[in-house]
């Protein structure tokens, strides 16, 4: 296995264990970044000047990298524990364009509130302005324009941040490093898991609830999915209209039984929210799901949208195991080849249906019924 879906795989993990220590994490190591640019670009620009008109600003570069990597630190700390909470209540009911308007407003005023402790730092107080500008003395006046530059600077690298961080969001935790580095220029071949969920009785439900709450009905439905991604190291690898395809690399997906326990726990989730549904939709949405294992290639496509998609025989035949679902009467499928690489689980009871010739397929694949011991 590449060391790129190693990474991949741990900061998974990682996201999963840790969700506000990653995003907090994440917001302190971009704002780091910023600040040291912005820190070395006016230091260098101070003795560019000082060179020109012959003026005495000297002094290493240590004392303001330092500081500015201090205030990054500061800053990215609030403005993720802002930002998490934010959007998990606010933010996810927004617009893209609005949520990354918002977060750049709502930054910029919490740097206007600390104006007066900038200027108490650079004029008023005994620490020496030269942490900032070594050399240099910043009296009211220059500590305003250099409020005015920060101002201009943390608002345009706020939405170069929200941006990337969408991005991120797009596609994945530990999958954005890759693709910038090209890992998936080429096809790469792993070994995965995936899952297709399809809502059950989606044309009766659509024609009960009309076109515009139905769309409402499946958002919803995927927001609720989405919710059990992280605690089982899933990945959503495409929604295809009331379907959802969800996947896993294998090694993650078959330890304790992720890839099974995962439909029940959106089983779970939607019993939980079983008074908001009906309230609304009159409906509790049931999912059926098939599951299967196998080599796969990872290859990014695309020039106008770029994506990563995946290629071979175990995606259709998982989708081929879904599409059985209701021949056999049954919510959950999974293929016995998947099922041999996991232990017997106590809570999960498993209903042998023999071989099964899928449609387009040559062979007849071994499948299995599964349920949830309450």
């Amino acid at each position: 296995m590449e060391k790129h879906f190693e990474y991949t795989t741990l900061a998974q993990r990682y996201t999963a264990r840790f969700p506000l220590l990653t995003y907090v994490g994440t917001q302190v190591n971009f704002w780091v970044l910023a600040n040291l640019l912005l820190a070395a670009v006016l230091s260098l620009h101070a003795r560019i000047l000082g060179q020109a008109l012959h003026l005495p600003v000297a002094g290493p570069l240590g004392p303001p990298l330092l500081t500015a990597a201090g205030f990054g630190v500061v800053w990215g700390v609030a403005l993720g524990l802002i930002g998490y909470y934010l959007d998990r209540r606010i933010f996810r009911k927004l617009s893209l364009g609005r949520e990354i308007l918002a977060k750049a407003l709502g930054s910029l005023a919490l740097l206007a509130l600390l104006v007066g402790l900038v200027q108490l730092l650079l004029v008023y107080s005994a620490i020496s302005p030269s942490l900032v500008l070594p050399g240099m003395a910043l009296n009211g006046q220059s500590a305003r324009y250099l409020f005015v530059l920060l101002l201009l600077y943390y608002g345009f690298m706020t939405l170069v941040i929200s941006f990337i961080n969408q991005i991120n969001k797009k596609y994945g935790p530990g999958v954005l490093l890759p693709l910038l580095l090209g890992k998936y220029r080429d096809p790469q071949e792993e070994e995965r898991i995936f899952l297709f969920m399809d809502l059950k009785s989606s044309t009766a439900t659509a024609e009960a609830l009309g076109h515009r709450r139905y769309s409402a009905f499946i958002r919803d439905c995927f927001a609720d999915i989405n919710e059990v991604l992280l605690p089982f190291c899933a990945q959503v690898y495409q929604y295809v209209g009331d379907e959802i395809v969800v996947m896993w690399p294998e090694s993650e997906g078959v330890q304790s039984h992720r890839c099974l326990q995962f439909y029940f726990a959106c089983r779970k989730q939607f019993r939980a929210r079983e008074g908001y549904y009906l309230a609304n939709y009159g409906r509790l949405p049931q999912f059926k799901a098939g599951v299967h294992s196998g080599a796969v290639t990872a290859v990014e496509i695309g020039e106008i949208k770029k994506d990563i998609a995946y290629h071979g025989d175990t995606l259709n035949t998982a989708a081929r195991i879904q599409s059985v679902c209701n021949h056999y009467h049954v919510d959950f499928l999974a293929s016995e080849y998947l099922l041999g690489k996991m232990p017997a689980h106590p809570r999960i009871q498993a209903e042998p249906l023999g071989l099964v010739q899928l449609r387009g397929k040559t062979e007849a694949v071994g499948l299995v019924s599964l349920d949830w011991k309450e």
